[in-house]
């Protein structure tokens, strides 16, 4: 009887999630590694199979070893900005200040704009917004929109994913915060443990679950990352701002080289996943259980 409730509880409630997550998931990355070996443009009801060409020919594509070096430099910064800054934060909003569950609101409600919208209207702020005001004041630093240099390009495109993405990580973090033990906080000052010595010592190791999760999402959102770079940049100035999964997906459906498009899908998912599984065995290492 126990063995026949288990197996209705498995068609009932896990079966359909795993329904989903074979159909959504594995069966087309099964089906991308095999158009990895042929030469489908996306619109011929012919597959011809041509082996490992295709990864030949990402080898030669100098254009998205250097969008996915420029993805690196992206990553690097942003993962890091935004973990600081979503980290300080919450360590201020979990101080009792006056009107902290408002700020904490506030904070979020850039995560719930789409990246295509919050592209857009960074657009406009840019390119209107901030030439007026150099205009007026002369300030030399807003006289151009930033979206027209490579250098400020870039730095635009990382302000906006910043000011987007630390609103999540933020709430993370203050769940971290309001779940330490008191009896350990109070443990420590009563040790003399203060500022950063607490910080680092107490604080830290307690919040590395917290920490594994928020580099784990801001890495995997900044290496795939799209719609910011489509709506605000387009990979202007001249390609200088192109990531590896904008040009993923114009060598696939501009360019009509689909093969090409998806070795290049499937290293870059490689490079994530590796990297990503790195990140969290690292940090989950570190953490500590009050």
């Amino acid at each position: 009887m126990e063995s026949n409730n288990k197996g209705k509880d498995f068609c009932m409630f896990a079966l359909p999630g795993l329904f989903c997550f074979v159909a959504v998931v594995i069966v087309p990355f099964v089906y991308g590694v095999y158009l990895t070996l042929t030469d489908w443009n996306g619109v011929s009801k012919v597959k011809n199979f041509v082996g490992l060409k295709n990864l030949a020919g990402v080898m030669r594509d100098g254009q998205f070893w250097t969008s996915l070096l420029l993805t690196f430099k992206y990553v690097i910064v942003v993962v890091l900005l935004v973990n600081v800054l979503a980290f300080g934060i919450a360590y201020l909003l979990t101080r009792g200040m006056k009107g902290q569950n408002f700020f904490r609101a506030g904070f979020f409600t850039p995560n719930l704009i789409g990246g295509i919208v919050l592209g857009y209207i960074w657009q406009f702020v840019f390119s209107r917004v901030f030439v007026n005001i150099g205009e007026t004041t002369g300030w030399k630093l807003f006289e151009v929109s930033w979206l027209s240099d490579p250098d400020k390009a870039f730095a635009a495109l990382v302000l906006v994913s910043v000011w987007q993405l630390s609103g999540y990580m933020i709430l993370i973090y203050v769940a971290g915060f309001m779940g330490l033990s008191e009896d350990v906080m109070e443990a420590a000052q009563i040790d003399g443990a203060s500022g950063f010595v607490k910080l680092k010592s107490i604080i830290m190791p307690l919040m590395m679950s917290s920490v594994t999760i928020c580099l784990f999402l801001t890495l995997s959102r900044a290496f795939m990352v799209y719609d910011v770079n489509l709506s605000l940049t387009a990979g202007a100035p001249y390609g200088t701002t192109e990531m590896a999964a904008m040009h993923v997906y114009e060598k696939a459906f501009t360019s009509r080289q689909f093969g090409v498009g998806q070795a290049e899908a499937l290293i870059l998912f490689v490079i994530v996943a590796c990297i990503s599984g790195i990140q969290v065995y690292l940090t989950k290492k570190q953490e500590v259980e009050a």
